[in-house]
């Protein structure tokens, strides 16, 4: 079963090394987190099997790594600016000043009272000074999504591909919001990393693609090992929809905090290219921009042997890659009871999600024929690419297989005397039966590639 509480998700990431609370020595900076040894991995796996099943596996997407300064026109011309805020409240009993959600009662939060302020528009976007001169004329966005800077590219990479719609632009990034009231470790937080893609189709073709991303991205989450029963789809209604949003679906997890968006897939329409186009207004009956400050690029296309410019529609999933390791982390968390009456903590992790692929763990710490065979085995096993070997050698081989259960380690292979004196083989335990067998040498490499390949996606 998924993981209980946030609580336990929380000491388990704090423990074991997946995420602390950043600057935690000077109290630590609300909303914002950082990833220890196992978190970058594991945080970087999940991007990799992203780009691997966007980029690698398709042959009509392009990838893409841009600038996080934003130039102030682009946020200005794609609305941003106008819309990108939340409605604040204060509270005149205690001073608590909070986001307003739909659906909150008009109460505090921190001290229950109901004497609060009006509701007035809070800027969720961090702005930033460029160059030497501090004023008003000189400054930039931090993105707060990573989609402009698709949206900016998209004449550079179709002119540089060939490609022309349909085709996609991903990217992988860093994006910031200035939240009022970060909550619930890191789902909500100020700084976050987005897995985007924008996705350009004629305008003809727009709701034929929506379903076709809807059912996609939701296929794609369940082989990172989310159960289908605590995944749900949510249709925004026409009221709560995005400035540019003709239609979004939200794919919802179960968290243990509640059922949340874990990624949406919104059809953007031509508001985006349509917004940075000069003359949109002679393109696109979507956008709406000021009269001035356009870019001098037509961000349109050409089908063949035809002279009209198309502005094409955008179908978007954007995922956040925190959300994702939150939900990764909660549902492969479980206890179990063991024979012996004592229990385990166990992260069910896919292998190709997993921070560490196989522990090779010497019987006894500082023996030195056993640590000089144990390095052998990890620097052959590391040589075959499989992802992060680790060599412990903490000396109680209990202790050690329980730690590696605890992290998500799907393999341990332990060198013994028997290894060393006997016959060369070594014992390979699964993670998830705890099932221990002898293999030799010569065979480790190929029995663990087999094996890791069956237990990922």
């Amino acid at each position: 079963m998924p993981s209980p509480s946030m609580e336990t998700l929380v000491s388990l990431c704090k423990k074991r090394g997946f995420i602390f609370p950043a600057f935690d020595i000077y109290g630590g900076l609300q909303g914002v987190y950082d990833y220890g040894p196992l978190g970058v991995e594991l945080k970087n796996n999940l991007k990799a099997a992203w780009w691997r099943s966007m980029v690698y596996e398709r042959d009509d997407i392009e990838g893409l790594d841009a600038a996080i300064l934003t130039h102030r026109n682009v946020l200005k011309q794609s609305g941003h600016e106008d819309t990108f805020s939340d409605p604040m409240v204060d509270c005149r009993s205690c001073n608590e000043r909070f986001r307003l959600e739909p659906d909150d009662a008009l109460r505090c939060p921190k001290c229950g009272s109901t004497d609060l302020t009006e509701p007035r528009p809070f800027q969720l976007m961090l702005k930033t000074i460029v160059g030497p001169v501090e004023d008003s004329e000189n400054y930039a966005w931090l993105r707060p999504e990573t989609a402009q800077s698709i949206f900016v590219n998209f004449r550079n990479v179709a002119a540089t591909t060939g490609r022309r719609p349909p085709f996609g632009i991903a990217q992988i990034g860093k994006a910031f919001r200035n939240e009022i009231t970060p909550r619930n470790f890191i789902f909500r937080v100020r700084e976050f990393e987005q897995m985007e893609l924008e996705y350009f189709v004629h305008p003809q073709e727009d709701a034929k693609w929506h379903e076709y991303w809807i059912e996609n991205r939701l296929d794609w989450w369940q082989r990172q090992g989310l159960a289908s029963g605590n995944l749900e789809l949510f249709e925004q209604p026409a009221a709560e929809l995005a400035h540019y949003s003709k239609r979004t679906v939200d794919i919802l997890y179960r968290f243990p905090h509640g059922t949340e968006e874990l990624e949406g897939i919104a059809n953007r329409t031509d508001y985006d290219l349509g917004s940075h186009t000069r003359g949109q207004s002679e393109m696109s009956l979507h956008a709406r921009v000021a009269p001035n400050a356009f870019s001098n690029t037509r961000l349109a296309y050409q089908r063949a042997g035809e002279s009209q410019w198309i502005v094409p529609y955008v179908i978007e999933p954007s995922a956040g890659v925190d959300r994702g390791v939150l939900a990764i982390l909660s549902e492969a968390w479980c206890e179990e009871h063991l024979p012996d009456g004592k229990t385990r903590t166990v992260v069910k992790l896919p292998a190709h999600l997993a921070p560490v692929k196989v522990a090779v763990i010497p019987l006894k710490r500082n023996h030195s024929g056993l640590m000089t065979k144990a390095k052998a085995v990890k620097a052959y096993l590391q040589s075959l690419g499989l992802g992060r070997i680790l060599l412990e050698d903490s000396g109680n081989i209990g202790k050690c297989y329980r730690r590696q259960d605890e992290i998500g380690t799907p393999f341990c292979v332990t060198v013994d005397f028997q290894t060393i004196e006997q016959d060369n083989t070594l014992t390979l335990r699964s993670r998830d039966s705890m099932v221990q067998t002898r293999i030799a040498v010569d065979r480790i490499g190929d029995a663990l590639s087999d094996r890791l390949a069956t237990s990922g996606i």
